[in-house]
């Protein structure tokens, strides 16, 4: 693609579109255009049946005004796990909105992780996020939400800002799941329907769990005392909220459901994405 500029607005518009496709045992990338600074780092083949993708934004951050889009289609049959190299980070806004929109499409028995690493929004920020995922009836999927609000670790909390997340997941065109959650500076972090005072909000999601999963995973889940958590399954939809104030150890509990739950709904073993071991 062409060298791309900022918006006169004062942002980056960039985009990124990826394709995956089954080619006899194996799930190859077939489509990869981006515009601006949203690039495939590169596509991994670590187990045949998976394209393990990682999607870089070379700039590091995203400022006010800046716009990045991600459209990922799986294919029938296909499969890919989809991860970060680090964490996005949305910094102080300047005055101007920034967004990022991920539209994610499954076709029938096509298999989706999308496992980012965690989102932190700077205090000063102004930010939206918004996570779509389309399902064919059969299709699967599994992925996690890691939203970090300020720097809590450095003493910066999340004040001056504003910051809306929504995440929403549609079968066979039908909505199963919809969720927003909006953060209005300090106020929206201590609110009982914001964060209760904590930092750090998380959703892990997974299609094909049984009730029979349930049990185990509440007591898997009943052994971490640091964080206020809480699991729902709706139909088949697993939905497992955390909130507390360490990203980093919410993230590691949640590659811990992760890795219980892909050999029983995705009947493969775990492989764990290279780039969380570095």
């Amino acid at each position: 693609m062409g060298q791309a500029h900022p918006d006169p607005s004062g942002g980056w518009q960039a985009s990124l579109e990826l394709g995956f496709a089954r080619r006899g045992d194996q799930t190859t990338l077939v489509g990869n255009r981006h515009h601006g600074p949203l690039r495939l780092q590169r596509p991994l083949y670590p187990e045949p049946a998976v394209c393990h993708a990682l999607i870089l934004h070379p700039p590091g951050g995203v400022v006010g005004g800046d716009r990045l889009n991600v459209n990922v289609e799986v294919e029938t049959d296909a499969s890919a796990l989809i991860t970060t190299p680090g964490a996005a980070k949305f910094y102080r806004s300047g005055g101007l909105a920034a967004g990022q929109v991920n539209r994610l499409r499954v076709q029938s028995h096509g298999c989706l992780e999308w496992l980012p690493q965690e989102t932190i929004i700077y205090p000063g920020a102004e930010a939206e996020t918004t996570t779509l995922a389309a399902l064919a009836a059969d299709a699967g999927f599994m992925g996690w939400e890691i939203l970090c609000m300020g720097l809590p670790a450095c003493g910066q909390p999340f004040v001056g800002g504003r910051f809306i997340a929504r995440l929403e997941i549609d079968r066979q065109g039908r909505p199963i799941f919809r969720d927003r959650l909006e953060i209005d500076g300090a106020d929206g972090l201590k609110r009982l329907t914001g964060l209760r005072g904590f930092a750090v909000s998380a959703t892990f999601l997974a299609t094909g769990v049984t009730a029979a999963m349930r049990d185990p995973l509440r007591r898997n889940m009943d052994e971490q005392s640091d964080a206020i958590w809480g699991l729902t399954l709706m139909d088949d939809l697993l939905v497992v909220r955390m909130i507390g104030n360490d990203s980093a150890r919410i993230k590691h509990h949640f590659q811990q459901i992760w890795a219980w739950l892909r050999p029983k709904v995705f009947g493969r073993d775990v492989c764990v994405p290279r780039i969380w071991e570095t």
